[in-house]
């Protein structure tokens, strides 16, 4: 059997518990062992290379060295990776290694909760198969995004909230490798309630399961 951890914390905004527990559904869903943490030295632990998945919901938040030293060995290893929004892609602001394994950093979200469109640009990934472009209300994700990323999503910014940032593209959806290991993040699900929406929820349980080591 496949065996997942995911480890919330951070800031409660994002509401990780509750995120922590519909992530954990979906795996156990697709048949996976769910293991669940609340603090970051579960990173440390030698066992973590041996599972299939690595799910991180936390927030902003401090990382030991030694904890994302054996996580990134992990997932280089072949150890799978992925996550959604801030609590993946706004975590541990001061470790560049974690943001090099990601793919990519928040750095703002002009306007805060807003209307946008989320445009597949990948129809032919099996992520994506079947969804097409929506209208999302929530926070527009600005980041930083590592060019190597194979995007499968992107939304542009109207520059109503930061007029010079109009017409700008931005990634919402990318696979990449880091390592042996498979990396997912969508920028998707600021709120648990977010996990309604049909193609958000869809796109994330996919691209667990295209991260998740076999």
């Amino acid at each position: 059997m496949k065996e997942a951890l995911i480890v919330w914390g951070g800031w409660s905004g994002h509401e990780p518990e509750a995120g922590a527990r519909i992530v954990g559904d979906i795996l156990r869903e697709e048949g996976f062992n769910v293991f669940t943490e609340t603090t970051t030295e579960a990173f440390a632990d030698p066992s973590i290379r041996d599972l299939s998945l690595i799910v991180p919901i936390i927030t902003m938040a401090k990382i030991e060295k030694e904890e994302l030293s054996n996580l990134c060995e992990a997932v280089k290893g072949g150890v799978g990776l992925g996550g959604y929004h801030g609590g993946m892609a706004d975590a541990f602001r001061d470790q560049p290694e974690y943001q090099f394994m990601v793919g990519g950093q928040w750095v703002a979200h002009p306007g805060n909760i807003i209307d946008y469109r989320v445009d597949v640009t990948r129809p032919d990934d099996a992520v994506m198969a079947g969804i097409e472009s929506f209208a999302y209300r929530s926070e527009q994700y600005y980041m930083h995004v590592d060019p190597s990323n194979e995007v499968l999503a992107t939304t542009r910014f109207t520059g109503d909230h930061a007029d010079w940032i109009e017409g700008t593209v931005m990634p919402v959806v990318w696979k990449r490798r880091y390592g042996k290991g498979r990396v997912f993040y969508s920028s998707l699900g600021h709120i648990a309630s977010e996990f309604q929406v049909p193609e958000m929820a869809t796109i994330v349980r996919r691209g667990l399961l295209w991260a998740a080591r076999d």
